[in-house]
């Protein structure tokens, strides 16, 4: 339906890959939505070349689950047409130990585990998506100002003022309408910087991801295919002290390569050209509640965990997918997209379900940050026993993959 300027149902604050999906899930419906983005919206595809370069280095192992929700928004066939990066295997190991473990789609009957995409090329498709929906008024570049939560009034940088019985923060894991409208957090410091970059190495991944774990933190290399099929390319995040981040960002390529290809112990071969390499603090944030009266918090801005498994942006997407399940029930239902209930069962339908997810990567990040003898002892002999039961395997696999 057309949108009178300035009065929504829903205001959506951050058009990242969490925003955008939910106002690609609402659009088309009768609910009016704004959607509030500081950066240029991207209207056309990035261009794509084959050096290491030219990809993104912020990536995402979409999860099955996640591809599923992807599809329904309309959006999956436009980045399969573009470059997507699916992945059959996964393996981890113990740097310190004998302890390993390997998964294969096989083994569950599964086409692939998931696929590592560059964020550009989902932020891309939907916004691109949400861009052809009437009831959608895209706001952008416009930056938030100030909120009043009593009249769920907006005010962007400008003075331009924004109404609606619904605010939704999906501005990222410092936003800034959650924080102006007074949420509690419980949050500590992982005492880790995450190293993302793009790496060519001269043998195949094997559409294969890999993860090992060194005493300084988890390394992962997620495969990434050209255009042609080529399997020479993976996007690396290297967890390890905010010390040893800024030593290997302040090396030349050459000798970053070398670091890098012996902390993998050469599994794939040796590092030929390196992207440019970026450094983020990490920090795990939890909203106590993910709703007041008239707002509701999705993806980083609810929570936000250490990326050693992948599962961040694939807990916010189904965040999304819930709250808009919640948002057109109660649109059917004659209910204000604002009402306390509406906004009850979404927490309930996902806190649970993100606290579960968040207290097994904390676990894991403890049991493999341990040094002394019987941890490591214990951990390389619990590898071994889980790689050799393949029913709980496979039980963990399919968790994971959202299935």
């Amino acid at each position: 339906m057309p949108v009178k300027h300035g009065e929504f149902d829903v205001i959506i604050v951050g058009a990242g890959i969490a925003g955008a999906a939910l106002a690609c899930a609402l659009g088309d419906s009768e609910l009016r939505i704004a959607i509030v983005e500081a950066q240029p919206l991207q209207q056309c595809w990035p261009e794509q070349g084959s050096a290491v370069s030219e990809f993104d280095p912020r990536v995402s192992a979409l999860s099955p689950s996640s591809q599923q929700f992807l599809e329904q928004l309309a959006v999956w066939p436009a980045m399969a047409q573009q470059r997507i990066s699916p992945y059959q295997h996964m393996q981890v190991w113990d740097a310190e130990g004998t302890g390993a473990i390997a998964f294969s789609s096989r083994d569950i009957n599964s086409a692939v585990l998931g696929h590592i995409v560059e964020n550009r090329i989902t932020v891309s498709a939907l916004q691109q998506q949400f861009s052809r929906a009437a009831n959608v008024q895209a706001l952008a570049p416009a930056r938030l100002a100030a909120v009043s939560l009593a009249t769920g009034e907006l005010t962007l940088e400008g003075g331009q003022r924004l109404r609606a019985p619904l605010l939704v923060a999906a501005d990222g894991a410092n936003s800034l309408l959650r924080e102006q409208a007074g949420f509690e957090l419980r949050e500590w410091d992982y005492g880790h910087s995450a190293l993302v970059t793009t790496v060519q190495h001269s043998a195949p991944h094997s559409y294969t991801a890999r993860q090992c774990f060194l005493p300084e933190g988890p390394l992962a290399f997620l495969p990434l295919s050209t255009v042609g099929g080529g399997q020479q390319l993976s996007s690396i995040v290297w967890s390890s002290t905010p010390a040893r981040a800024q030593q290997l960002l302040k090396l030349d390529d050459r000798a970053f390569a070398l670091q890098l290809g012996r902390a993998f112990e050469g599994r794939l071969g040796v590092i030929e050209a390196v992207a440019p390499r970026y450094s983020f603090p990490l920090r795990q944030r939890h909203a106590i509640d993910y709703t007041r009266p008239g707002i509701a918090l999705v993806g980083d801005a609810a929570h936000s965990i250490h990326p050693l498994a992948g599962q961040g942006i694939n807990l916010g997407l189904m965040d999304v997918k819930v709250l808009a399940e919640e948002l057109l029930r109660a649109q059917r239902r004659g209910l204000a997209p604002g009402d306390s209930s509406v906004l009850e069962r979404y927490q309930r339908r996902r806190k649970g379900a993100n606290l579960t997810m968040m207290a097994a990567m904390e676990g894991f990040k403890r049991l493999f940050g341990h040094r002394a003898l019987p941890v490591r002892w214990l951990r390389n002999n619990g590898m071994r026993w889980l790689d050799q039961n393949p029913g709980l395997k496979n039980q963990l696999m399919r968790r994971a993959m959202g299935l």
